[in-house]
């Protein structure tokens, strides 16, 4: 898989908003491309893309999964001065996003606003002191500067409830040799996964659905919607891994398998032939056990909606932030995977 060709069409994915319920971006440019592909594909009841590559023995089916929604916020108040309050949508920190331009995704247009936390220079008469000096910055604390008028943005569709995400001039990829650094990498990257399945399996020992879940970072719904309606053998969960010092991954190349995460432990048959499929074409691999993290296939696993689940990630720097992560390890996550369900 050639890097530029990689980096290119996260890239495109990337610019493609799609915070948690409000996926249609996203939905449009995954609908395109498999249709591009001429494989089969549909948008379900629960709002997941799925692509069904035909088993030999169709009787049979394993799911793999790669969440399609980013984290972000949502809107909680509008005020008098065009000023708009904001809460997160999944694991988002405003000090992670820092002060600058987001879009508020309204029902009829979208419009630009900045996150905002106030001015530095002020005494301990402003609330704003304390951000210097004891306090970290909270939703709470912060707003949207949009200097419009209340009905313009009413006109826009903008509400409560409505998505806002980093802006798009900001989320623009940024090439560091073989690595790319971008926002929401969690999942987009992932996305390239699936859809570079989608274009080299053929006639699989047993059906694979490819299924770009929906609403993950919220709960996996899309994931547990799917996976209660199709019996499925196995699934495998594409994610990020995070990086840090607790846990004992080596950053770069090589992708990282789970044992356990937050919401469980993974099926160790599955991560072995997992393995196998590593080892038999010679593509390294790492395994760990990590916290605060669930994936696809863990919650589905915890559910009872499968039998056996795994997690195949690649190392990831500034998880939930402006991502770090090599190209390779993700060309390697595709590499095990199509191996894998060739093999089976």
């Amino acid at each position: 898989m050639p890097y530029d060709d990689l980096f290119a069409r996260i890239s495109e994915m990337v610019l493609c908003h799609s915070p948690s319920g409000a996926e249609e971006e996203i939905n449009q440019y995954l609908m395109d491309a498999l249709a591009d592909l001429g494989v089969e594909h549909w948008l379900d009841e629960a709002d997941n893309v799925i692509a069904k590559i035909p088993g030999k023995d169709d009787s049979r089916a394993i799911a793999i999964t790669a969440h399609k929604d980013e984290i972000g916020t949502l809107v909680k108040s509008i005020y008098a001065d065009g000023r708009v309050s904001v809460r997160k949508l999944g694991g988002a920190f405003p000090w992670v996003y820092g002060e600058g331009v987001v879009d508020l995704l309204g029902d009829h247009h979208t419009i630009s606003g900045i996150l905002s936390f106030g001015s530095r220079h002020v005494s301990h008469e402003s609330p704003q002191k304390a951000q210097q000096e004891s306090k970290p910055v909270t939703w709470e604390t912060a707003w949207i500067e949009t200097k419009r008028l209340p009905q313009e943005l009413a006109d826009a569709g903008i509400r409560p409830g409505t998505r806002v995400v980093v802006g798009k001039h900001r989320k623009r990829p940024f090439a560091m040799g073989d690595y790319i650094a971008s926002y929401t990498l969690d999942n987009k990257a992932s996305l390239a996964i699936l859809l570079w399945l989608a274009e080299r399996l053929k006639s699989p020992p047993v059906t694979v659905y490819l299924v770009a879940s929906a609403k993950e970072e919220v709960g996996a719904i899309g994931a547990l919607y799917f996976s209660q309606r199709h019996r499925l053998e196995a699934l495998i969960a594409l994610e990020i891994c995070p990086l840090a010092s607790e846990y004992p991954i080596q950053p770069g190349e090589i992708p990282v398998l789970l044992s356990q995460d937050a919401y469980g432990l993974y099926d160790e048959g599955l991560n072995a032939d997992l393995r196998r499929a590593a080892t038999q074409n010679t593509v390294p691999i790492q395994m760990a056990v990590i916290s605060g993290f669930g994936s696809d296939g863990s919650i589905a696993m915890k559910f009872g909606h499968v039998s056996r689940a795994a997690c195949l990630s690649f190392p990831t720097d500034n998880t939930h932030g402006y991502e770090i992560a090599h190209l390779g390890a993700i060309a390697h996550c595709a590499q095990i995977l199509e191996h894998y369900c060739n093999d089976l």
